[in-house]
């Protein structure tokens, strides 16, 4: 197709009078889907933060004060496993799966299977 062609299609498009409705409503699509993206971060974001609000909770009422002689022994304990912590994160980041689809796979796995429907 030769080119004085396609730039003549594309000025009449865009000079066309309904030129200006299929932009507004190629738009409002991009706008559409850029607010289902936020909403899905959102979500994730929500799921994040009540995780580790139950954590800390459940961890915080349940982790016993622990006697000064064996407090240096802790933290020493505690630096190791932080560390351990940041290399598994490390590695996870790497690989590129994320925790929601892992949760999801998860949730699938262990639902209980339903009766079909009765016909």
């Amino acid at each position: 197709m030769p080119q004085a062609l396609v730039v003549e299609a594309a000025l009449a498009s865009h000079l066309s009078p309904d030129g200006a409705d299929r932009l507004e409503a190629a738009l409002a699509r991009r706008l559409d889907r850029m607010v289902r993206q936020m909403e899905l971060i959102e979500r994730y974001v929500t799921i994040s933060n009540e995780a580790l609000a139950v954590f800390v909770r459940f961890w915080l009422t349940s982790t016993p004060a622990l006697p000064d002689t064996a407090l240096a022994a802790a933290q020493a304990k505690g630096r190791e496993r932080y560390d351990g912590f940041i290399e598994a994160l490390r590695r996870r980041l790497a690989r590129g799966r994320k925790l929601a689809e892992e949760i999801s796979c998860d949730i699938e796995a262990t639902a209980p299977q339903s009766d079909p429907e009765p016909r």
